[in-house]
């Protein structure tokens, strides 16, 4: 665990802030690969990119806050400060979503293609968000005996919760889950020409995964 990477003055630079800002910069530059697939252009990746980032990034942190309004009630303007974490992937996505949906429709963009060129995409991003969040302490699992069990360190939310115990680091598996995630989906992307089958296979997959890893976090 390594929340804070340097601090600098006023200037704090946290690791998750650092991680995320990397998968954003990831899924950006996969963009360029993904789009041929579909016939979206330079333009409507940098409209997409800014759109889905705004949006994301709202809803995230929405649906966070709401989530552990006790850790706001009194003190609101932390609200603000993303770059200490606390986002919640699905509100992200959701709220992405929404934001995509309603840009394609205003440029006539097809809603499938552009969501098939953005689901490999969105897995790389998250790959290096679940990093993020290890570094960050959040998001952590439940006690096991496994040689790869982590003890978070004295401070930390895990330990908190279970002092001096090693817990499973969901963030990791999740994290190397989206990275296969991100390359087999591109794999069928470049095979299948059908609109909608790589988003389906993305809601599919990420949802069975998220599912099980449930049952440990």
């Amino acid at each position: 665990m390594h929340p804070v990477l340097f601090k600098i003055g006023p200037l704090t630079l946290t690791c998750f802030g650092l991680m995320a800002a990397c998968g954003y910069l990831s899924a950006i530059l996969f963009c360029y690969k993904t789009k041929d697939f579909r016939g979206i252009t330079t333009d409507n990746i940098a409209d997409l990119t800014f759109v889905s980032m705004l949006s994301g990034i709202i809803g995230a942190r929405v649906f966070y806050v709401v989530q552990f309004w006790n850790q706001f009630e009194y003190n609101p303007t932390k609200i603000f400060r993303v770059d200490e974490g606390g986002l919640v992937f699905y509100g992200g996505f959701i709220f992405a979503l929404i934001g995509i949906y309603i840009y394609c429709r205003k440029k006539k963009l097809s809603v499938l293609g552009v969501f098939d060129a953005c689901a490999p995409c969105l897995a790389l991003g998250h790959a290096f968000g679940r990093i993020g969040c290890f570094l960050n302490g959040c998001c952590y699992g439940e006690p096991c005996n496994l040689p790869w069990g982590v003890q978070f360190p004295e401070g930390s939310m895990p330990f908190k919760s279970y002092p001096f115990r090693k817990i499973h680091p969901v963030q990791l598996y999740e994290s190397l889950f989206n990275l296969f995630l991100a390359f087999f989906l591109f794999h069928i992307l470049k095979r299948k020409k059908s609109e909608g089958i790589v988003a389906g296979a993305y809601l599919i997959s990420y949802g069975t995964a998220r599912f099980l890893l449930e049952f440990i976090r």
